[in-house]
């Protein structure tokens, strides 16, 4: 990313005042300890203590990334200490893409699962957003020449060390104190770790094609999508470069905004389909949301066949809902044809038949 950082050095001076999160030793090692609060773990107390000594240490040194290497050439700064974790992350973004480019390659569609509700928790019982992905798997995956990957984010729910953490919003400080992919995560200080996002940008990366299903919650999105969403907030103008803003220096990073920002579409071009049920309210304005959203990001629509609301089990009691999907044929022909659409849009787009249509003009309004 050209930018001169040093062409509008006066910038504007990052707003402060807010309350200190940061907490004493005491109340440290106390909620540190909470890590061990099963009894199994009382014979190693002394151990635990001297753990609890060295993360005390770490946050209040706010060692967020212990481990790093110089940038090294093709950065704005090659001496700058890059964490080699995002450094990693970097690489497997970069890969991802010439995997998406690669014209001898399969067509590869991403599809979601939104729902957190599976088996394998509390609710006891697979969700109907798991069944569609199904559904919509198996009819892709019939077509000659594709590959298909399924994001399944109900694992933030039942499996160990699944996190999506949330996103800091330091697009709204500047546009290139965002990193692409994220540099947020893992703060090693505050124990945030295990997160899950550098394993899911290159999924949606080496994608030609995006299908997501996810029901209504409270006439919202499901809880995993949005933590994802937010999170993408990156691939939408974020800076591929974190030495450009020496990490994450707000006031640099305010003049390398101001000095010029081209607002690049890491995933411009790629093609959408989306899929939400609901059973009372809701699903209309959840699958607007999600679409325009993914249209923000200069995704392309596949065309109305690709875009779904549908209510399964309208008002009927939760106990019988998959019962309903059961017996719903025609939501389920829905589903496949919403898979096929997109499946035939990527094949076309591939091919060189479904242009985005006025790609070439410039937007006056990037941001």
């Amino acid at each position: 990313m050209a930018v001169d950082t040093e062409s509008n050095s006066g910038g504007v001076e990052p707003r402060k005042g807010m309350p200190s999160p940061r907490l004493g030793e005491s109340e440290f090692k106390q909620r540190y300890r909470k890590l061990f609060y099963d009894p199994a773990f009382e014979p190693e107390a002394e151990a635990i203590g001297r753990l609890a000594e060295i993360a005390w240490q770490a946050y209040s040194e706010e060692r967020k990334s212990p481990v790093t290497r110089k940038a090294g050439e093709g950065f704005h700064d090659p001496s700058y200490d890059l964490s080699i974790e995002w450094i990693a992350a970097h690489d497997a973004v970069k890969a991802a893409q010439r995997r998406h480019d690669d014209k001898t390659a399969p067509s590869r569609i991403l599809i979601i699962n939104g729902s957190s509700r599976s088996e394998h928790t509390c609710p006891g019982e697979m969700s109907k957003s798991f069944r569609l992905v199904e559904l919509a798997r198996r009819a892709i995956a019939g077509r000659p020449g594709f590959s298909v990957e399924v994001l399944d984010l109900s694992r933030l729910a039942s499996e160990y060390g699944r996190r999506i953490y949330p996103c800091k919003a330091c697009f709204s400080t500047a546009a290139a104190l965002c990193h692409w992919p994220c540099s947020c995560y893992p703060n090693h200080s505050l124990g945030q770790v295990h997160d899950w996002m550098n394993d899911i940008y290159p999924l949606w990366v080496e994608a030609h094609g995006v299908m997501i299903v996810t029901p209504v919650n409270w006439y919202q999105t499901s809880s995993p999508v949005k933590l994802m969403m937010d999170r993408l907030v990156c691939a939408d103008g974020g800076n591929p470069d974190p030495s450009l803003t020496q990490g994450k220096d707000a006031a640099l990073a305010k003049q390398a905004e101001l000095a010029g920002w081209d607002y690049p579409r890491h995933l411009e071009g790629r093609l959408f389909s989306v899929v939400v049920h609901g059973d009372t309210e809701g699903a209309a304005n959840v699958r607007h949301a999600l679409a325009d959203w993914l249209r923000s990001m200069k995704l392309d629509p596949v065309g109305e066949i690709a875009e779904l609301d549908r209510y399964i089990g309208y008002w009927k009691p939760y106990a019988t809902s998959h019962d309903e999907l059961d017996a719903d044929k025609d939501v389920q022909v829905e589903v496949n044809n919403a898979a096929l659409a997109l499946a035939e849009a990527v094949a076309r787009r591939r091919a060189g038949e479904f242009p985005t249509i006025g790609a070439d003009l410039k937007d006056p309004r990037p941001k």
